[in-house]
Parts: C-alpha cells; sequence; structure tokens
C-alpha cells in the first residue's frame, strides 16, 4: 500500500470521529422512537455504523498510521 498523505490521513480520522458521533446519538434517539419499522431500520443503522467504525479502526491498525501510544 502507498504511504498515506497527512490530508489523507486526517480526512480519515474527521470521518471516525464523524462516524462515533453519529453513532453516540443514535442509541440516544434510538430509545425515543415508537413506530416498530423505523425503530428496526435505526437499529440496522446502528449495526452498520458499528461495523464501519471497526473497519476503519483495523485499517488503521494494519497500516500502522498511529502510534500504540497515541492510541492510548
Amino acid at each position: 500500500m502507498r504511504e498515506l498523505s497527512v490530508a489523507e490521513i486526517l480526512s480519515l480520522s474527521s470521518i471516525l470521529t464523524l462516524e462515533k458521533d453519529v453513532l453516540a446519538v443514535t442509541r440516544v434517539l434510538v430509545d425515543f422512537i415508537t413506530e416498530d419499522d423505523l425503530k428496526k431500520q435505526v437499529e440496522a443503522g446502528i449495526l452498520d455504523t458499528e461495523e464501519r467504525i471497526r473497519g476503519i479502526q483495523q485499517f488503521i491498525e494494519e497500516n500502522k498510521l498511529i502510534d500504540q501510544e497515541e492510541a492510548n
């Protein structure tokens, strides 16, 4: 794999932050949804978001884009 530019790394970081923020808000809001079909769709969206986050984190780890000290 080619080395990522600083802009690409910053974009990846921003995407990960956005996904985590969306997940946090969605987890709170899903409890207020009363319509069953909509709630199921939102819950499926939560699972999709969790999977995207895991994928981004795996990409970062596999490509050693941050030091272990920075991750903690």
